[in-house]
């Protein structure tokens, strides 16, 4: 296993605080569904006795002392994410964008060709050929300095901010052949039952 696998995240923002649990579920403990500020990973934790978490708030879930999570359950699907979680998702990745510009606005400086035919550029939403080649141009002549500077040198791409938090939701939602921000989720192995 690589170094890049073995990271995992350290701090994630709640999408969804159930402090009874879910109300299909048999035993009522509190449950947080987050969603990992590195890699967009989707976790279920359960908070530490008396917590209370606000959407949006930002929690350490890393290997040190946890203020507010008690045990990070496992990670889960976009399907498994509640209503409220899937109505919050795109504006808290948004947040997450937004406060890490220059990580997002490096993708729009440094990223590559997949392969001879297709860019990695043209995976977000809305780029096509015209805005690639506009974008590769642009960035030769001088490096992006913010999303305020692409929506100034490229016509017509008014929220490059807006068209990677679609992307990552698009990922998230696990249909891509590739994917540029986040892991792709493979199901959890069902339990054995022994008859």
């Amino acid at each position: 296993m690589d170094k890049e696998n073995e990271r995992r995240e350290e701090y994630a923002l709640v999408l969804d605080f159930l402090s009874t649990g879910k109300s299909f579920s048999s035993r009522s403990e509190p449950i947080a569904q987050l969603i990992g500020e590195e890699w967009f990973t989707l976790l279920e934790a359960t908070p530490k006795p008396g917590v209370q978490m606000t959407t949006g708030e930002r929690v350490y879930i890393g290997k040190d002392e946890r203020e507010k999570i008690a045990l990070i359950k496992f990670r889960i699907s976009y399907s498994e994410l509640t209503q409220t979680s899937q109505g919050n998702l795109r504006g808290i990745i948004l947040n997450i964008i937004k406060a890490n510009p220059q990580r997002f606005v490096g993708f729009f400086n440094n990223s590559g060709p997949l392969n001879i035919r297709e860019h990695s550029l043209e995976l977000l939403p809305g780029i096509g050929k015209k805005h690639l080649q506009a974008i590769l141009k642009a960035r030769t002549e001088k490096k992006f300095e913010s999303f305020e500077d692409i929506t100034a040198r490229i016509a017509l791409l008014q929220d490059p901010a807006g068209i990677i938090a679609q992307r990552v939701v698009q990922e998230l939602q696990g249909s891509e052949r590739f994917y540029l921000f986040t892991k792709p989720y493979f199901k959890r192995p069902e339990p054995q039952r022994r008859y």
